[in-house]
């Protein structure tokens, strides 16, 4: 399997554990968490305008430093992106928030 395909196999941040296929749909958009809690985690960008890219995300999660908190996640300005489908940026791990 080649590193494509290996992150092919990665889960979708909101899919369901117990789903038969939490993984990335081909024909979507998204965004690689990186660090933090949700390290490895892709986030579903699809249809996503760049100034909303650019803002980055707070996401819910029971992981974080708070209880039913929030993780930051933030693009690197400047980071080149990929157009289209698959995985197309990174969100860096920023911080947490209650």
């Amino acid at each position: 399997m080649n590193g494509d395909e290996q992150l092919l196999n990665r889960r979708v941040y909101g899919a369901d554990h117990d789903a038969p296929n939490p993984g990335p749909l081909p024909h979507r958009t998204y965004a690689e968490l990186v660090g933090g809690p949700l390290d490895g985690l892709l986030l579903d960008i699809h249809g996503w305008r760049p100034v909303e890219v650019d803002d980055g995300v707070a996401l819910s999660t029971e992981l974080g430093r708070f209880p039913e908190g929030r993780v930051l996640y933030d693009p690197h300005p400047g980071e080149p992106r990929t157009p289209g489908p698959g995985v197309s940026c990174r969100f860096y791990f920023t911080g947490d928030t209650p």
